[in-house]
């Protein structure tokens, strides 16, 4: 979405947030007069280092409490799907493929288009579970 476009989001949500604190039942919104849902709730998430991403405008990101999260364990998660996939040494063979990742990650170039992160080694893992299955 491009900053032009999340502008207008920002204003979309103020005014949603303005009724939430106002208490009121119905709301208008663009034009259109809208039941309130005091149920639902709205929440961004980011990863501002991946790429292709865009920074949130100060206007958006003014409407939002940030929260700070902290880095997976990238060898559990592994370990985890490495079982749900069939491998009953999941462990060591875990730690290998995190560290061939790693490595990647730190000496192969810097391109934008390469991706070492959790989704890579998901659908590597994918892979592995499917050829494990083809040929037991």
């Amino acid at each position: 979405i491009d900053i032009e476009g999340l502008s207008v989001i920002a204003q979309q949500i103020l005014t949603i947030q303005q009724a939430v604190a106002e208490g009121v039942d119905k709301f208008t919104f663009d034009g259109t007069q809208l039941r309130l849902d005091r149920t639902c709730a709205i929440f961004v998430t980011m990863n501002p280092n991946y790429a292709g991403r865009t920074e949130l405008p100060d206007n958006l990101k003014a409407l939002f409490r940030p929260v700070s999260m902290i880095v997976p364990d990238f060898v559990f998660i592994t370990e985890i799907l490495l079982y749900a996939e069939g491998f009953s040494e999941a462990l060591p063979l875990s730690r290998k493929l995190i560290k061939c990742f790693q490595l990647a990650s730190e000496q192969l170039s810097k391109q934008n288009h390469y991706d070492f992160g959790l989704r890579a080694i998901k659908t590597v893992l994918t892979v592995a579970g499917s050829l494990k299955r083809q040929a037991p």
